[in-house]
């Protein structure tokens, strides 16, 4: 197994590869969002990684760009090239598909946004 050095990374793209996200091209926006960093010698400054389901099937496929907390929905192969060039190179952020953006307290969704807004998640009671 590899173990990246990753001083000096700006970026970490995190790829949804779960079950739900690949049958809608997930493999193929990973590909592309890798390839386009790599086209653009941006891989001393771009690490990316496969994730399992990060609960967001509905806009499958999902990738998430930190440390902005930005969370893409539908990333076909050439939104995935637009994140890296738009987003990752040029700090524009691709409005149409953001699902969630961390606003300094917590994740939230735009106020225009065609997303299902999804599930609460339960709460837990503190233990007394």
């Amino acid at each position: 197994m590899t173990t990246w050095n990753l001083n000096g990374t700006k970026h970490h793209v995190l790829i949804c590869n779960g079950s739900s996200c690949m049958r809608k091209g997930g493999e193929e926006a990973t590909q592309a969002i890798r390839n386009e960093i790599s086209n653009l010698d941006l891989d001393g400054f771009i690490h990316t990684t496969r994730t399992r389901c990060n609960g967001r099937c509905k806009d499958a496929p999902v990738a998430i760009v930190y440390p902005e907390g930005t969370w893409y929905k539908e990333v076909t192969p050439e939104i995935g090239g637009r994140i890296v060039q738009q987003h990752l190179l040029g700090g524009a952020l691709l409005q149409d598909h953001i699902i969630y953006q961390f606003d300094g307290k917590g994740l939230k969704q735009p106020d225009k946004t065609e997303c299902v807004e999804g599930i609460e998640k339960p709460v837990k009671r503190a233990v007394q």
